[in-house]
């Protein structure tokens, strides 16, 4: 076991948390949190990217393993660390914010809120519930469907944290409004579940949406980007090809 991998996804996740939350909490713009999001996800992948991919996320990770780039053992031990990171994140975050006079004088953690994600009354334009499993399905998609292509070749290797990190802030840029943007559902759970133990629980009630739908945006990206961009039959082609040849 590499356990080496394990902990790096915890890290990464955390500083996804903390930071990309954090921006959402003391910004409140919507392109400084996109940013935020993106460019904790470009500053890991350049850490941590050779250790263990930088999933960061457990739709990634679903996406990994639909693809058989993760097998199952490594795919659930991803999960649980990402977890785990999530809530190491979204406990500095309160910590941090707990000790803030911004956050004091706004009525506490308890109006200011974690980052989570929502809709109907806890989202900024009232998207109600099926608009915004849709939303995120969409989202998780294209997210996914970006870093599928971006890993699959080699030649863009050097590049892909910055695409991947630009991808992650272009999808923000659009649902933040919407939902809060997840596409990650160990980012979502996190703070929803810190929140409802300080007694609010309206992001807990609502959380499913933001588990459920980035898996089924995930696995919608892995099946179609089998389908659509799988070269293994171009490969046995050429095989066969030079068997051919060969025999001749």
């Amino acid at each position: 076991m590499n356990i080496k991998k394990y902990i790096c996804e915890c890290i990464g996740t955390a500083v996804l948390v903390l930071f990309g939350c954090g921006a959402a909490v003391i910004t409140g713009n919507i392109v400084a949190i996109a940013l935020a999001f993106g460019l904790s996800i470009v500053a890991m992948a350049y850490v941590i990217g050779n250790i263990s991919g930088c999933h960061v996320n457990p739709a990634v990770s679903l996406a990994m393993l639909i693809n058989g780039k993760l097998n199952w053992k490594d795919f659930i031990f991803y999960v649980i660390a990402q977890i785990i990171g999530a809530f190491i994140g979204a406990a500095l975050l309160y910590f941090i914010l707990s000790q803030a006079n911004l956050v004091a004088s706004a009525g506490g953690i308890e109006t200011v809120g974690l980052g989570t994600n929502g809709f109907g009354e806890q989202s900024s334009l009232g998207l109600g519930m099926w608009g915004a499993f849709v939303v995120e399905i969409i989202l998780t998609f294209v997210f996914v469907y970006t870093i599928l292509g971006v890993t699959s070749d080699e030649k863009k290797s050097n590049v892909a944290g910055i695409v991947i990190g630009l991808t992650l802030a272009f999808v923000h840029i659009l649902g933040i409004s919407l939902t809060g943007t997840s596409v990650n559902p160990a980012r979502s759970l996190a703070p929803a579940t810190v929140m409802a133990v300080i007694g609010k629980y309206e992001a807990i009630h609502q959380v499913w949406v933001f588990l459920v739908a980035p898996l089924v945006g995930s696995a919608l990206a892995a099946v179609l980007y089998r389908f659509f961009n799988n070269h293994e039959p171009k490969k046995k082609e050429k095989k066969e090809e030079v068997k051919e040849e060969t025999a001749q």
